[in-house]
């Protein structure tokens, strides 16, 4: 069926192509002006569909254009107008043929099942099929069982038709490689600028938290200190009691920068990777959480676990704090070079997209204040800009009534996984 849509679609595509040549071949008598603009939108949004349709159906993704030119002048000097022009008139003899190899091949086959039994003798001493003189009815027999293997073959054949037209497609409909330069620059000015933001705020947290706690412990230590060296001549008992109190503040002192230290980078983390550390978030965590582990024997990166532990917890956070969820189940995997990691939930769902998101995000309006998501948490918001550093992606699925599946990939290198399971519960 997918085929057969595709080779129609083959078919329908010349008119586009001839409507766009047709408003070229006007521009100088000034007709094809205000026409070229619409025709071309008209190509556009049938390449569009194409590109859609080539990612549900072979998992093909053409890099996207950018939008159409708003003035004929422009639009002549698009590259992307001119590469989907072209392939409006390749497509009929080039993808088209390919999907046309299993249809052929199906409706020949179709036709020795469902003509030749019946009619074969009414087609006389001619009637062949295929290589077989259709003459009797172990011939007719022969023609059948031939027929019936051809429409076999063309529906194992119909696969990899597909999977060759997503390849011819998205190589004829992606983006030129200018486009994609421009709009890599402008990803990464983006993600530097988020990235500064994200290293500007973390400072402010640590000064902030270092002013608050022991900073201001420390001076009160040595304030203690001064009077309990005052007190040593003339009142021991006193100067022993502040003595005791300055004990009492120094490990008060110490346990804010431990503090400290484990919203930078948590020592489980740095010493035993991040399978074990999420696992220690899950023993923490009040819900019923099951960590699954998939993760290669090996270490990542240590800034892309250290992104992938923090956005981990921000999400517990939210599933804790929100959705009122009772079970959370987070799996730890890594294929293809990519580390990817989901957290579910049997909250109650119905999470919104929200602007900041990439993709699908959680549109929870309470989950954008600080959690434990780590120094730089922000809700949903932070955790997408921890994410955008690493070329990293979040995408969140929340129907209403749940369950909230949300999804981090982030590129990285790494070994053959190893596969490992946990409970918090255990």
């Amino acid at each position: 069926m997918r085929c057969q849509r595709h080779s129609l679609s083959a078919l329908v595509l010349p008119l586009y192509g001839a409507a766009v040549v047709g408003a070229l071949l006007l521009l100088p008598i000034g007709l094809g002006f205000p026409l070229l603009p619409r025709a071309a939108a008209a190509l556009r949004r049938r390449a569009d569909r194409q590109r859609q349709r080539t990612a549900d159906w072979s998992g093909g993704r053409a890099a996207p254009p950018a939008p159409l030119p708003g003035t004929t002048r422009a639009l002549l000097g698009d590259e992307t107008f001119w590469r989907e022009l072209r392939w409006a008139w390749l497509e009929p003899v080039t993808g088209g043929l390919i999907v046309a190899a299993p249809l052929c091949l199906f409706w020949y086959g179709a036709f020795a099942v469902l003509v030749q039994p019946f009619a074969w003798r009414e087609f006389g001493e001619g009637n062949w099929y295929a290589f077989v003189p259709v003459r009797s009815t172990a011939a007719m027999t022969a023609a059948l069982a031939l027929g019936l293997a051809f429409a076999a073959a063309a529906v194992a054949l119909a696969p990899r038709a597909l999977a060759g037209h997503g390849r011819w497609s998205v190589r004829a409909l992606s983006a030129p490689y200018t486009t994609e330069l421009v709009r890599r620059i402008d990803h990464l000015t983006g993600t530097r600028a988020d990235a500064l933001d994200v290293q500007a705020a973390e400072l402010r947290r640590i000064e902030r938290d270092l002013h608050d706690g022991a900073q201001a412990r420390l001076v009160a230590l040595g304030m203690t200190l001064e009077e309990a060296t005052r007190l040593l001549e003339t009142d021991l008992p006193a100067a022993r009691a502040l003595l005791v109190e300055v004990r009492a503040t120094s490990e008060r002192a110490l346990q804010d920068l431990r503090e400290l230290v484990h919203g930078i980078l948590p020592p489980v983390l740095a010493d035993r990777g991040l399978g074990d550390a999420v696992r220690s978030l899950a023993l923490d965590s009040f819900l019923d959480v099951r960590v699954d582990n998939a993760l290669p024997p090996g270490r990542l990166p240590a800034a892309v676990e250290s992104a992938a532990y923090f956005a981990v917890a921000e999400l517990l956070a939210n599933a804790a704090k929100h959705s009122g969820a009772r079970q959370v189940a987070i799996h730890l995997g890594h294929h293809g070079g990519v580390l990817r990691v989901s957290v579910t939930d049997d909250g109650r769902g119905g999470a919104a997209a929200g602007p900041t998101g990439s993709g699908p995000t959680d549109g929870r309006p309470t989950a954008a204040g600080p959690t434990a998501a780590g120094p730089t948490g922000s809700g949903l918001a932070g955790v997408r800009r921890r994410l955008l550093a690493f070329d990293g992606t979040l995408t969140l699925h929340s129907p209403p009534g749940g369950p909230t599946l949300a999804t981090l990939e982030i590129p990285c290198a790494s070994s053959s996984p190893k596969t490992s399971s946990f409970s918090a519960t255990d």
